[in-house]
């Protein structure tokens, strides 16, 4: 795999139509509300700006805490619901965070697509469509999601999954410039919402799985134009590097990394200290996954699952604190970055505080990055704990699967103990809130591997061949996961209550000064707890899983509350049947939900589904064709479809597709491209007529194997 490359396309470029393909705005809708100016003093000042949502965590210091407190625990059973809006897109993952501008809601949908709405009545002002390429999808580790946008001096900005980066006209929706922050030659993506910071947008990607080479860029806010970019993982070390630190990284590097992207993307959280002037980006996975065939030999391989601090001027280097040395898990520090201030040994500290995936809750000093002190939030097994002095994890020797050869049942897994779901803390309570799962995964060694353009590149293997002790590693894996909200004190480093979930993959959390902590959940209910204690205040069923984060916001003098519906992005390998199989809410609806007290709107009832059989063509393929095809479903089509063929209502089922029954639909669809359109790219490069065939017929399989147990179940 070549290394990625820098690449501006055309520099920038200026159009004067947003080209948007979904409904206009409602008729008499009203204009936007006229804004006060989003600049730099307005930013640093977000936290007394208590009507105002003006950033994916509110805050620079991203701690999703709210002062407004209409809406408390005394009163918060009396909230219902005040608009809503059925967005038109596809019904997929839907993970954004609502941005509130002076009246305005800015929201993004799946494939990368912005809607502006009056705050206080639900109507719609202006659509815009980046119209992304559905062959994208493909790139998409999870889903074609889209967390969020951003906003400066009378503009919006969004990252696509595509790899542009577009700034819109926050009154019409109008393109005002658009960049290519990515190689098209590369299978980057963007899913995270972009930063303001000091007149430049910051943005970074994902891609690790596929062979990327991660990096954060600052643009300029007015006119795209690149400011700077920072790698965090060097290069071929034949060439220059392009920041001095790198060769200090590289040093720990083994191999010939480069060759295999190295991986180390900035795809999701940041943070910001206006005093310090320090900008915190966590950094991805390695890529492959798997160290022993990305660095052979070893090594800590920086800046992998770090938090890195830079000048956001000049994206100069200050600080690293890395808490997964060498990386083999896909334990990511992406998650949330809390910046707050707490009392420690009896004096004051500036922390940065993350629960990444590897499930250890960290505190940093963020003004040099010392470590503070870290604690397990949740179950974990791949290490015994952390060294008190120098933060690295004490780990257990055989969980390095790729050093050792053999499988490896870990507890988190690649799903993590936390993911990008948002954290949020409470300045008055003190207690950071964290959606919990308690997610196992068994590694398996790719004795194998090889890179291939339309799949993984992990270095790990999720069939592991066909033995009978496989499938039992991974029932045990799903039989130890569970999902839960946790309120964690973060200067005992210890738990103070939990709310126990049926399912590990839920949504964000919001905390507000009426002593509430709101979150959203796979089974497609919408809660607020009392943040304290836990106590469960207040519940309602919006019949869509959730998993984007609550906001909060006031117009007119009356606070509301606003949540995204749709479920999804875990995948088939992040959570596998874990997650997947086991949702059952009624719907997966893209809506926008706002309540107030005493809203006059209600919750669209679900729609009655019929329980769908199974009535598979015969299953007459030979063992041998079988065994062949789950390999090659594991590889390429489980991340979408489901681990074994079973999805999770996200995507298509096709143990129920019709294309099974018909060897030239299933032709035209996987060999020829039939539905590219929709995100299913053509196979052809990967495999040939007979391979494909062979998945066919490994889906044949399993669709037999539970259409048998259907019966017998539906004869007890």
């Amino acid at each position: 795999m070549p290394v990625a490359r820098v690449f501006i396309a055309c520099a920038v470029v200026l159009v004067t139509a947003c080209g948007s393909n979904l409904p206009p705005a409602a008729p008499g809708a009203p204009p936007a509300a006229t804004a006060k100016v989003v600049d730099a003093a307005r930013l640093v000042a977000a936290n007394q700006d208590v009507n105002n949502w003006l950033s994916y965590g509110r805050t620079y210091d991203e701690q999703r805490f709210s002062p407004l407190q209409q809406i408390n625990a005394g009163n918060v059973s009396q909230l219902k619901l005040a608009w809503h809006y059925d967005l038109p897109t596809d019904p997929r993952a839907h993970e954004a965070t609502p941005l509130v501008i002076d009246g305005t809601l800015y929201v993004t949908g799946s494939w990368s697509v912005v809607f502006a709405f009056n705050a206080a009545t639900g109507a719609l002002l202006w659509s815009y469509d980046p119209k992304v390429p559905g062959k994208t999808a493909v790139n998409a580790c999870c889903d074609v999601v889209n967390r969020g946008v951003a906003a400066w001096n009378g503009k919006i900005y969004v990252g696509t999954l595509d790899g542009r980066l577009i700034g819109l006209d926050a009154r019409t929706g109008q393109v005002v410039w658009t960049v290519a922050t990515t190689d098209p030659g590369m299978r980057y993506t963007i899913t995270g919402a972009p930063r303001v910071i000091k007149g430049k947008v910051l943005i970074g990607n994902g891609g690790a799985e596929l062979g990327a080479r991660g990096y954060v860029t600052a643009y300029d806010a007015e006119t795209g134009r690149q400011v700077w970019r920072f790698y965090t993982v060097p290069g071929d070390p034949s060439k220059p590097f392009e920041n001095p630190i790198l060769k200090t990284a590289a040093q720990t590097w083994k191999g010939q990394w480069w060759k295999l992207g190295g991986g180390g993307t900035v795809w999701d959280s940041m943070a910001y200290d206006p005093k310090l002037d320090l900008l915190y980006i966590g950094v991805g996975n390695g890529a492959p996954w798997n160290r022993a065939i990305r660095s052979p030999g070893g090594g800590d391989n920086l800046f992998l699952s770090s938090i890195v601090a830079l000048r956001p001027d000049s994206g100069e280097y200050v600080w690293h604190f890395q808490e997964t040395p060498g990386e083999s898990w896909d334990f990511t520090a992406t998650q949330s970055l809390i910046l707050a201030g707490l009392t420690l040994d009896g004096r004051p500290r500036q922390v940065i505080m993350q629960a990444p995936k590897n499930g250890f809750f960290y505190v940093v000093d963020r003004t040099n990055g010392q470590f503070i002190s870290a604690k397990p939030f949740a179950a974990v097994n791949w290490a015994s704990g952390v060294d008190p002095v120098s933060g690295r994890p004490l780990e257990n020797p055989q969980s390095r699967y790729g050093e050792t050869g053999k499988p490896w049942v870990s507890t988190p897994g690649p799903g993590g103990a936390h993911n990008w779901q948002p954290m949020a803390f409470s300045p008055t309570t003190g207690l950071v809130y964290i959606p919990v799962s308690d997610l196992s995964f068994p590694y398996f060694p790719d004795k194998h591997f090889a890179t291939h353009p339309l799949t993984w590149q992990t270095g790990a293997d999720f069939d592991a061949g066909s033995l009978p002790q496989d499938d039992k590693i991974k029932a045990a894996a799903i039989a130890a996961s569970l999902g839960h909200l946790v309120a964690w004190d973060p200067v005992a480093q210890r738990e103070v209550w939990r709310v126990a979930q049926n399912h590990p993959w839920n949504g964000g959390v919001l905390a507000t000064a009426g002593d509430l902590v709101f979150e959203g959940t796979a089974m497609g209910d919408f809660n607020a707890y009392r943040a304290a204690t836990g106590q469960s205040l207040w519940s309602v069923p919006v019949h869509t899983g959730i998993l984007a984060a609550p906001m909060t916001y006031a117009v007119d003098g009356e606070q509301y509350v606003a949540i995204l519906l749709g479920w999804g992005g875990a995948v088939g390998l992040a959570a596998g049947e874990i997650a997947l199989a086991s949702h059952t809410s009624e719907g997966n609806t893209p809506r926008l939900l706002v309540f107030k007290l005493n809203g006059a709107d209600h919750v669209p009832e679900a729609t009655p589904t019929s329980a769908r059989i199974l009535q598979p063509p015969p299953d007459l393929a030979a063992a041998g064709v079988v065994a062949k095809g789950k390999q090659y479903f594991s590889h390429s089509c489980g991340v979408c479809h489901g681990d074994s063929a079973t999805s999770g209502g996200v995507l298509p089922d096709l143990r129920y597709s019709a294309s099974l029954a018909d060897p030239q639909i299933w032709n035209n669809i996987v060999r020829e491209g039939a539905l590219e359109g929709h995100g299913m790219v053509s196979f052809a490069p990967e495999y040939s007529s007979g391979q494909t065939d062979a998945i066919r017929a490994y889906v044949i399989h399993r669709a037999n194997q539970d259409a048998a147990k259907q019966r017998q179940k539906a004869a007890q």
